[in-house]
């Protein structure tokens, strides 16, 4: 559910895998849906893009005032080298992905409920890794491994904001640059039925911001957060490029960081 492949898609081909879920916490139900959209430009060059949508509500009874878009990500991914039995080498790919700023991050009513975006643009460089093990009772297990991370540019922000910033508020933040590793394992329990389990460690600097607010100047660090995370999953194919992907991620919480549970459902095509 986290982990992306670092397979290529041959020349010619694409994905698409549409994810809905709910991200529940303590006081929030954020609904959204993200989709991949990728396609081979050569048998070693995949190129996509993900767009992102949402809606939240709280407890204390505010919603959105609809369903609003959240930030694009376009993504280029480069296959350094393919997996081959019997080599110990695993399938390896360079991604790079830039998140574009298209979601809702400042002028905000409630930054609980209207906020969708970061407002930055974000480059996220990764190497993928993938390889296979057959096991003892002749079913397959693939594993996957990948390091990330992600630098964010300055961003104007006006008003109240994702950032913590009061009403009046002219100035500029700059997220914090994040870590991302993700693990997982899938075995094959039969042509059709599939197991899935993920581990992920996000680790992201607080943003720095400066700016002014009736007259008085501002100079802030948000918090640094870390979390950890799994995801068990199980997926059914009904043939060889059409599946269901059912499972629940959960971040346990950690350093300024809120526990949350996941419920999520994919949809994955490739042609």
């Amino acid at each position: 559910m986290m982990a992306n492949s670092a397979a290529a898609l041959p020349k010619g081909h694409f994905l698409i895998e549409p994810y809905l879920y709910d991200v529940h916490s303590s006081h929030m139900d954020s609904f959204g849906s993200l989709t991949y959209m990728e396609y081979g430009v050569t048998n070693r060059l995949m190129a996509g893009l993900i767009p992102t949508f949402g809606y939240n509500h709280a407890t204390n009874g505010l919603n959105s005032a609809g369903i609003d878009t959240g930030d694009l990500s376009v993504l280029a991914q480069y296959s350094l080298t393919s997996f081959h039995e019997g080599s110990a080498v695993p399938a390896m790919a360079l991604m790079v992905q830039e998140t574009l700023p298209t979601g809702r991050y400042d002028q905000l009513n409630h930054p609980l409920v209207d906020a969708q975006g970061s407002g930055a643009y974000t480059t996220t460089v990764q190497l993928n890794t993938q390889t296979y093990f057959w096991l003892s009772n002749g079913r397959m297990l693939r594993m996957r491994f990948n390091v990330g991370r992600s630098f964010s540019r300055r961003t104007r922000v006006d008003d109240v904001s994702v950032y913590g910033t009061p009403p009046g508020f002219r100035g500029k933040a700059r997220p914090g640059d994040a870590l991302n590793v993700d693990a997982a394992w899938e075995y094959s329990m039969t042509q059709r039925w599939v197991l899935a389990f993920d581990l992920a460690y996000h680790y992201a600097y607080g943003a720095s911001v400066r700016g002014v607010a009736e007259s008085t100047h501002l100079a802030y660090r948000t918090p640094s957060s870390a979390y950890f995370g799994f995801a068990p999953a199980i997926e059914y194919n009904w043939r060889s490029n059409l599946g269901v992907l059912v499972g629940v991620r959960v971040f346990t919480g950690g350093h300024n960081s809120p526990t949350t549970i996941t419920p999520a459902i994919a949809l994955n095509y490739v042609h």
